[in-house]
Order: structure tokens, then C-alpha cells, then sequence
């Protein structure tokens, strides 16, 4: 699984890649993170608002930060 976190360095950015981290930790699941910051790379996805979750190639989050528990939830879904 590749898990990319869309963001240009704010705080809400750093915050769901942290978030990220504990959900994949959590579930005890393989993935590689990447957090992605060049701005051509993000508009590439078509999101609008950061920061931007991608998962395996497709865009699942954008625009907000949420709790760990729904991300373990979203991460599940596209597991």
C-alpha cells in the first residue's frame, strides 16, 4: 500500500501525516508514506484544498485533518 500525504509544510498538513502514521501503526498494516510537497505534483491530483490524502494512486481525503480512528477507517476501506 503507498499512502501519500498532499501538503505544502502547514500544520494541518504535518498533522495528518502524523495522524497517518498512528492509524497505519495501529492497524499493524505494510505501507509506505510519503509526504509530497511540491505544488505541480499536488495540482496534479485535482484537489482543491490541502491537505490532500492519496491512497494507492487515488485521492480518498481533502481539504481537512481527520481523527485518527476515521483515518483507520478510510485506510481500511482502500486496503
Amino acid at each position: 500500500m503507498e499512502i501519500k500525504i498532499l501538503g505544502t509544510g502547514c500544520s494541518n498538513c504535518k498533522t495528518l501525516e502524523k495522524g497517518v502514521i498512528i492509524a497505519v501503526e495501529e492497524l499493524k498494516i505494510d505501507a509506505k508514506i510519503e509526504k509530497v510537497e511540491d505544488i505541480q505534483k499536488i495540482m496534479g491530483y485535482g484537489i482543491m484544498r490541502t491537505p490532500g490524502l492519496v491512497i494507492d494512486e487515488k485521492v480518498v481525503l481533502s481539504g481537512r485533518v481527520p481523527s485518527v480512528s476515521e483515518l483507520k477507517e478510510i485506510i481500511s476501506k482502500n486496503n
